[in-house]
């Protein structure tokens, strides 16, 4: 297998003191591909899972032609081009009960949305816009040969895909599949991923903190991130900062997850072992990443007692945890899951209202609060910045997003904003 250094060294780009944003980011999509493992599930519990296999339609959708509104049926022929059109009422059309009749010339039936098209019929009119009366229906110009009819497999046919290998099953796929009467899926196996805290400071919720202690909010932000996804998550706690106990637990939690995930220790003065110990397990590049928050950041590949699993070593400041998260691991973990494809959240331009300061040279990701304005949508910053305040991500419902060429933004000029709606 080749390295990953060695891969990621032909992008000419390639500088992992220096490494662009959004080439770290496919760098990783590049080097990881679906784990393996397919189950076969009842629907209903197949909802957030990840199709392994293509569903293919065994019927066609809709089953026969039929109609699209509640109406009257009849002849396209009949219609008059410049006037009023009146016709015979010869009885009634049901979904899931048919006209079993044709009709002729001059004839129509009252037909209700769903029901099946009579033989002969091959327009529907809306009843809003007629008029009935002793058996009789009126029918105003302007009215169109086949208005109003779905036609039999419109929607899918026999034989070809409804729905693709590595899509994800939200409420609408659920549904359509059920549409299609087929009651088992095939999926992938759920991803498992482990993480941890690193940190001789950190304490534990619910206890008081010693002087210099802080609280481990980093893997409560992680267990919320990787909750959303609906991934099988194993929380190891908190690791200190020693070299035997770190070691330990990166190799227990390559045997048992397909990814691992750490906050802490990967800067520049933390604990030096890191690198060794991650070294000693595998392969584990260090990067600077262009970027702001969360410019360290570690990748790579770490062996366990029972296989192998993907490391994402997060940074410890907790804004910058979740800014490497949803723009590196996030999607990572996404495809190691089977998504295909990776759903990326767009950027939308939308006039910023506070000016921001910045030196070109680096991606930032600036917390940002998107809202309704008096000429339209608007974004503003959230007051504090700091890699550290968690309350501003809080605060924020989406990031703005200043490229690696972007200076000073003033106010009222337009930015691109990743919405957090959704995604976080």
């Amino acid at each position: 297998m080749t390295s990953l250094a060695r891969q990621f060294s032909c992008h000419d780009a390639y500088d992992p003191t220096a490494l662009n944003a959004d080439l770290g980011r496919q760098l990783i999509l590049d080097a990881v591909s679906p784990i393996s493992g397919i189950e076969h599930i009842p629907l209903r519990d197949a909802l957030g899972r990840v199709l392994a296999q293509p569903v293919i339609s065994p019927i066609d959708v809709p089953a026969h032609d039929n109609s699209a509104m509640d109406g009257y049926g009849l002849r396209g022929d009949d219609l008059s081009a410049d006037g009023d059109t009146v016709l015979d009422i010869i009885g009634s059309a049901f979904a899931g009960q048919g006209f079993d009749g044709s009709v002729g010339p001059g004839q129509a039936v009252r037909i209700m949305t769903g029901a099946p098209l009579p033989a002969g019929v091959d327009t529907v009119v809306m009843q809003e816009v007629t008029r009935a009366a002793d058996g009789k229906v009126t029918i105003p110009a302007g009215q169109r040969r086949g208005q109003n009819v779905r036609r039999a497999g419109e929607d899918l046919r026999a034989g070809l895909p409804a729905l693709p290998a590595g899509r994800l099953i939200r409420p609408a796929e659920l549904g359509l599949v059920a549409s299609l009467g087929i009651g088992e899926v095939a999926v992938r196996r759920r991803l498992r991923v482990a993480f941890f805290s690193t940190g001789n400071e950190i304490a534990t919720i619910g206890t008081p903190a010693a002087p210099g202690q802080i609280y481990d909010s980093n893997r409560y932000t992680i267990f919320g991130m990787l909750s959303r996804l609906g991934f099988d998550i194993i929380d190891i706690g908190v690791i200190r900062d020693d070299p035997d106990a770190l070691e330990t637990t990166l190799r227990e939690a390559a045997g048992i997850a397909d990814a691992v995930i750490t906050s802490g220790g990967v800067s520049v003065g933390e604990a030096d072992f890191t690198r060794e110990v991650m070294a000693r397990l595998g392969e584990v590049l260090f990067w600077k990443i262009a970027m702001k928050p969360g410019r360290p950041m570690a990748f790579g590949r770490i062996g366990g007692n029972d296989g192998a699993a993907w490391l994402f070593g997060l940074p410890g400041n907790p804004v910058a945890v979740m800014v490497t998260f949803y723009q590196f691991a996030r999607p990572a973990l996404m495809r190691l899951a089977g998504i295909d494809p990776i759903p990326e959240p767009p950027l939308l331009p939308v006039p910023c209202v506070t000016p921001i300061r910045k030196q070109p040279g680096r991606t930032e990701f600036i917390r940002g609060v998107l809202f309704q304005g008096d000429t339209g949508w608007q974004v503003k910053s959230t007051p504090a910045q700091g890699s550290g305040i968690l309350s501003s991500m809080a605060d924020a419902n989406c990031f703005i997003v200043l490229g690696p060429a972007q200076g000073n933004v003033a106010e009222g000029d337009t930015v691109q904003v990743q919405v957090l709606d959704g995604l976080v």
